[in-house]
């Protein structure tokens, strides 16, 4: 074995009682022990013959050997220290194919929010709700801009879509209706915080087989405090129950749950376990993203207790599932065997090109998070992209054309990052958003370890 190694192909961490190894380029885990991890410390800083002599001195000859052997073998299989070839002939889609659209069915909401991005529904400008005639237009653009695609996506957004119920009902059947004559095959998403998700609504969603979010965020104090009515009164037990009778409804399938937590709840692995405890199962909590003069935005010292809090988090899933009452977080969720497809890996979500948002007014933006900035509009749902530049720009701001990025070892699972807070709070689209990366970082760690451990107690 060579000591010319670049150690930035692997990452280790410990997490409790393993030491985990991640061979960056081929996603490859192997679990080690303490002399492997202080073999691979030696051989980071020396030659090989000084990492071998440390190992003599400090495990004796067979164990020293076996070490090595064990380290060449993985190497010789590709499966350690192997290169990014892959990456070198990955070319992005010279135009876009939107495979998804985010309808904002309202500029509007019936909450106002205290970390609300989008201005308490209305996003800076007039509250509307969108015309089913500028709804239908969207559909047939998706239709025509998926092109080969026939699996083709739309989430009903807001502010609130519910206050715009009647029209959503009417293009889910116009959506089914033009993708039988289209040969595509629509999937529904409906995001809600749930004060108007009656018994009406909710056998809609089932009968239609419409995917839902769900906004809560934890125990009421935690929810009550950010997600309050018009007149400062908490929604927590307006909403807790119709919640409860819709994922009951549909055997606690297809749904998340969502939660943002801020600088004023940092143990928010207690409000994810008061979710799973009420019997919520497909659950996913969010890092606040919000400037520094706000009271509720996360600052730099909050980041090591969070990462400890994901840790407990991390500890609170094994436990539950231990006991029999097993709950997904999304964060958690990670492929070990196959993962994304390489576009994915280097592109994240594909907003700009795959994946676009439309106004109530028909206006085209590369995501819900830029919806009425003026520099980001696209286009229309009438004339189409008529900026394809804007759609290039955010097509090549993957992880090859982000320095941080090529560095970091988590590249293939976070895909630089999102883009809106890149802009916002790095600088611009290329630089990370310096809080976002630590703590996607340790939940990605979480990850793997949650995966190691199932898969080694079966």
């Amino acid at each position: 074995m060579e000591n010319n190694l670049d150690f930035n192909r692997i990452h280790r961490f410990r997490f409790d009682d393993l030491m985990i190894l991640l061979d960056i380029n081929s996603g490859s885990i192997h679990v080690i022990d303490q002399p492997t991890w202080d073999f691979l410390d030696y051989l980071a800083v020396n030659p090989l013959e000084t990492a071998f002599e440390l190992m003599l001195g400090q495990y004796g000859y067979a164990d020293a050997v076996a070490v090595i052997d064990e380290v060449s073998e993985l190497m010789n299989k590709g499966q350690l220290f192997t290169d990014d070839h892959e990456l070198q002939n990955y070319q992005p889609h010279t135009e876009p194919i939107v495979k998804a659209l985010c309808l904002h069915m309202a500029h509007d909401c019936n909450l106002r929010c205290g970390y609300c991005f989008a201005d308490t529904g209305a996003y800076g400008g007039e509250r509307s709700l969108m015309s089913l005639e500028t709804g239908k237009k969207a559909l047939d653009f998706l239709i025509q801009s998926s092109k080969h695609r026939q699996h083709i996506e739309v989430d009903f957004f807001g502010g609130e879509p519910l206050l715009n119920f009647d029209v959503c009902k009417e293009l889910v059947a116009y959506g089914k209706e033009q993708g039988k004559l289209h040969n595509k095959i629509f999937k529904f998403t409906l995001t809600t915080n749930g004060v108007l998700l009656n018994e009406e609504v909710q056998k809609f969603l089932n009968d239609e087989g419409i995917s839902a979010v769900l906004s809560l965020d934890g125990r009421k104090e935690t929810n009550d405090r950010m997600r309050q009515f018009p007149n400062g009164s908490g929604s927590y037990d307006s909403i807790l129950n119709n919640f409860l009778n819709f994922t009951n409804s549909r055997q606690h399938e297809d749904y998340y749950l969502r939660g943002t937590y801020t600088h004023h709840n940092l143990d928010f692995a207690a409000d994810v376990a008061h979710m799973a405890e009420l019997g919520f199962r497909e659950l996913s909590v969010e890092p606040v993203v919000a400037p520094a003069e706000f009271d509720y935005a996360l600052t730099d010292e909050d980041l090591a207790p969070l990462c400890r809090e994901y840790e407990n988090l991390a500890r609170h899933y094994l436990a539950c599932r231990k006991e029999g009452k097993p709950y997904n977080f999304f964060h958690f969720n990670i492929d070990l065997d196959g993962g994304p497809c390489l576009p994915k890996r280097l592109s994240g979500c594909g907003s700009g090109h795959d994946y676009l948002a439309v106004s109530p007014e028909g206006d085209l933006y590369p995501c819900h998070q830029f919806v009425g900035e003026e520099e980001y509009k696209m286009g229309t749902v009438d004339t189409g992209i008529v900026k394809p530049e804007i759609a290039k720009t955010f097509q090549e701001a993957n992880v090859l054309s982000k320095e941080r990025c090529m560095s970091c070892w988590a590249r293939f699972y976070c895909s630089g990052g999102c883009h809106a807070n890149n802009i916002r709070y790095g600088g611009d689209i290329h630089t990370p958003y310096d809080r976002g990366c630590t703590l996607q970082k340790k939940r990605i760690e979480c990850a793997i370890y949650l995966k190691v451990k199932q898969a080694l107690e079966g």
